[in-house]
């Protein structure tokens, strides 16, 4: 399955894992070899927690190179009347504006007003157009949205 991103969000990743490979590999190391001079292993505190350390990073490193190796970059939509991944929107709901862009799931965040293309809210806005309302059940009940622009 495809990693849907924006090319900052592919570079943030390829800079996340560059930097977790040239640096972090290294800090860790480093503590990996201070902690192994202070004597026994099996009951050394620091050695165990900077192995653990180690081991999380690596898989990040993996999680990473699987993330980026599957890349799929979406290309921010401009001009369209209809609603897709990587599009810009504002809709109105409760009287407020809200601006909204439509991206894959390991770039979202809601409170930057980045919804993924796999969430409900998501999904209820993929297709819509402009003008029309769009209808999203939450906890609370259902908000009704109206596209009043999209970029």
């Amino acid at each position: 399955m495809p990693t849907y991103l924006s090319a900052d969000g592919l570079q943030k990743l390829k800079d996340e894992m560059e930097t977790r490979k040239s640096i972090t590999r290294r800090e860790i190391a480093d503590k990996i070899s201070a902690a192994m001079e202070l004597g026994d292993l099996s009951e050394n505190f620091e050695y165990q927690e900077a192995k653990e350390q180690q081991g999380s990073n690596e898989v990040r490193i993996s999680e990473l190179e699987s993330m980026i190796k599957d890349a799929s970059i979406v290309v921010q939509q401009s001009g369209g009347d209809t609603i897709t991944l990587g599009t810009t929107f504002e809709a109105e709901v409760a009287g407020m504006t809200k601006t909204f862009q439509i991206v894959g799931s390991n770039e979202a965040n809601p409170l930057e007003g980045k919804i993924s293309n796999e969430s409900p809210i998501g999904q209820a806005f993929i297709g819509r157009k402009l003008g029309e309302d769009v209808s999203v059940a939450v906890p609370s009940g259902t908000l009704v949205y109206k596209i009043i622009r999209i970029a």
